[in-house]
């Protein structure tokens, strides 16, 4: 069992890595000004599988060698920038039609929701920020003298979530508030479409220009 004072010191770090705005974030406010409350919502949930399944990948060793690998860690971190802007870009090009979504009140369709839920995988597995602290810093907290060592990982990474899933539907929550007050005109909800799909394309670029240089 792992002393409650390592668990409040991996806790704590967390807090301060998750409370700055990454990759996760930013794309948790662009959904949320794009879509509305239920896409924030469901892309929170599709971050957080996403940086568990990061946990799970360092707990079976892999985090070492995206560490280690610059040509992994830079694909990985390529790939999930590509997306971004990708994304940012759809969201551009569909910011006229948000008006009459929002107006006509459409239940969510399973398809929708559950690509929604994909893209979010995609940006917190894709995530750099999250990918080092979780190669570089979370076994530091584990206590080999207590053995299981896999499973203290999973814990570490479980309590990394929990606080990641609380603080980042805080983020989106509040960002939809505010598309609500856009979402009564038209022409402000389609500025809202577009910085939502502004904001992902930048984001993309950014992560794609910082990281890892060696």
């Amino acid at each position: 069992m792992m002393s409650s004072e390592r668990l409040l010191a991996f806790a704590a770090m967390s807090f301060l890595l998750i409370v700055i705005p990454g990759p996760s974030v930013l794309f948790v406010i662009g959904r949320a000004l794009a879509q509305g409350r239920r896409a924030a919502l469901t892309t929170v949930v599709g971050n957080t599988l996403g940086a568990y399944a990061l946990v799970v990948a360092v707990a079976l060793g892999v985090g070492s060698v995206v560490e280690r690998s610059v040509l992994v860690f830079t694909t990985l971190k390529l790939a999930g920038a590509a997306y971004l802007v990708h994304l940012g870009v759809r969201a551009w090009r569909q910011r006229g039609s948000l008006h009459a979504a929002v107006t006509e009140r459409e239940p969510t369709r399973s398809g929708s929701g559950l690509r929604t839920l994909w893209e979010g995988f995609a940006v917190g597995v894709a995530n750099p920020k999250t990918m080092v602290f979780f190669a570089a810093v979370l076994p530091q907290f584990v206590d080999g003298a207590q053995g299981h060592v896999m499973t203290q990982m999973l814990l570490l990474g479980l309590i990394f979530n929990i606080i990641a899933v609380a603080c980042d539907s805080v983020w989106g929550l509040a960002a939809a508030t505010g598309r609500d007050w856009f979402a009564r005109s038209p022409r402000r909800l389609s500025l809202v479409g577009g910085i939502g799909g502004l904001t992902m394309i930048g984001l993309g670029v950014t992560v794609a220009v910082t990281g890892r240089k060696d």
